[in-house]
């Protein structure tokens, strides 16, 4: 295995931790900024109810709304409080406990989204 595969530079005693693929400082890097600006989602909001793999507890989906991180999480304290309940947001995934697909359309309704109705 050549040394060049292995990624390159990951930290100098001059200038602290290195980005590997661009080769700059962590604070000068420009490629995981360029990365991170992209909000994920396709625009069309789907709001659905799973159980599955869940232990038969009920949660509310919210699925692809187009924005960032920090976005997405003050939507998701926003929708948790709306319905009183608790909730987590992965992988752009914003999860309500319980079935309160009702309630989420109507919030997010009302802060300008156009949700759709998913699955069953």
């Amino acid at each position: 295995m050549k040394h060049s595969s292995l990624g390159g530079l990951v930290y100098s005693t001059e200038s602290g931790r290195m980005c590997p693929d661009c080769r700059q400082t962590v604070a000068s890097c420009t490629c995981r900024a360029s990365a991170k600006a992209v909000p994920a989602g396709d625009g069309v909001v789907r709001v659905s109810r799973q159980t599955k793999g869940r232990g038969g507890k009920c949660v509310t989906l919210v699925k692809g709304l187009a924005l960032d991180s920090d976005a997405l999480a003050v939507l998701g304290k926003q929708l948790r409080s709306a319905c009183g309940s608790g909730g987590t947001v992965k992988d752009g995934v914003i999860e309500v406990q319980g079935d309160h697909c009702d309630a989420v359309m109507a919030a997010l309704s009302k802060l300008g989204h156009q949700p759709k109705r998913a699955g069953a």
